[in-house]
C-alpha cells in the first residue's frame, strides 16, 4: 500500500511539474503576448521568459515588424475620366498589441482592403498627370487617409508606394504623340531664339560699321584673306564702291 501510494504522489507531483513547465513561454524581441484570463484581456507581455497559467490563460502572439504587402490591382477612372489600372505597397505595423487583436477581427486582412477602397477613391480624385508626376505627394495622401483608419485598430502604417499606372494603348498613343509634339515646338523656339539674337548681333555690327567707314574694308581684306585659303581656282568677290570711289573720282577729273 505504501509503494502505491508513493507511486501516485510521484506521479501527481509529476503532473503537477508538467503543468506548471506548460505554462512557460519565451518570446522573441519583436513578439509580444496578449494574454486572456477566462476570456478577459489581461494585457501584453513579453519580449523575453514569460509565464501563462495553464487552462486559465490564453495568449495570442503578435508580430512587431513591419509587414509588406501587396494592394491588388485597382481599376479606377481618374477625375480627367482617363481609365487606369494601378497597384501599390504598403509597409505597416503593429504598434498596440491589445488593439490590434481586440478591436479588429483580422488586422492584416482589414488593413489590405481598407488600402484597396482608399486606393480607388484616393486616385479617383486625382488627375492622370498628378498620378504621374507628383508620384510623392500622392503616396503621403494615401499615407496619411490609411493611417488615419487604422489608428484605432493600433496599426501604424509608415508608408504607401504607388508602383505601377497601366494606361490604355491608345491613351499611351496620345500622350507619346504629345510629347512628340512638345519637343517640336520646343525646338522652333529654340531656333527662332536663336535667329533672333543674331539678327541683334548683326544689327549691332551694321551699326558699328556705319560708325567707322574703315571697318567695312578691314572686313573686306579679312573676307579675302579666308577665301584665300581655301585654295578655290576661281574666285569672284564683290567690290565695294567704297574702295572704288576715289579712282573714279580721279578718272572724271582729268588730268590737270
Amino acid at each position: 500500500m505504501e509503494n502505491a501510494a508513493t507511486g501516485w504522489l510521484i506521479a501527481a507531483l509529476i503532473f503537477i511539474a508538467l503543468v506548471i513547465i506548460s505554462g512557460i513561454r519565451i518570446l522573441r524581441e519583436y513578439e509580444r503576448g496578449v494574454i486572456f484570463r477566462l476570456g478577459r484581456l489581461v494585457g501584453a507581455k513579453g519580449p523575453g521568459l514569460i509565464y501563462v497559467i495553464p487552462v486559465v490563460d490564453k495568449m495570442l502572439k503578435i508580430d512587431l515588424r513591419v509587414v509588406t504587402m501587396d494592394v491588388q490591382k485597382q481599376e479606377l477612372m481618374t477625375r480627367d475620366n482617363v481609365p487606369t489600372t494601378v497597384d501599390a505597397v504598403i509597409y505597416f505595423r503593429v504598434m498596440n498589441p491589445m488593439d490590434a487583436v481586440v478591436q479588429v477581427e483580422n488586422y492584416v486582412k482589414a488593413t489590405s482592403l481598407i488600402s484597396q477602397t482608399t486606393l480607388r477613391s484616393v486616385l479617383g480624385q486625382s488627375e492622370l498627370d498628378e498620378l504621374l508626376s507628383q508620384r510623392e505627394q500622392v503616396n503621403k495622401r494615401l499615407q496619411q487617409v490609411i493611417d488615419d483608419q487604422t489608428e484605432p485598430w493600433g496599426i501604424k502604417v509608415t508608408a504607401v508606394e504607388v508602383r505601377d499606372v497601366v494606361l490604355p494603348e491608345g491613351m499611351k498613343r496620345a500622350m507619346a504623340k504629345q510629347a512628340e509634339t512638345e519637343r517640336e515646338r520646343r525646338a522652333k523656339v529654340i531656333h527662332a531664339e536663336g535667329e533672333f539674337q543674331a539678327s541683334q548681333r548683326l544689327a549691332d555690327a551694321a551699326e558699328i560699321i556705319s560708325k567707322q567707314p574703315a571697318a567695312i574694308q578691314l572686313r573686306f581684306l579679312q573676307t579675302l584673306t579666308e577665301v584665300a585659303s581655301e585654295r578655290n581656282s576661281t574666285t569672284i568677290f564683290p567690290v565695294p564702291v567704297d574702295l572704288l570711289t576715289p579712282f573714279i573720282k580721279k578718272a572724271t577729273e582729268g588730268p590737270k
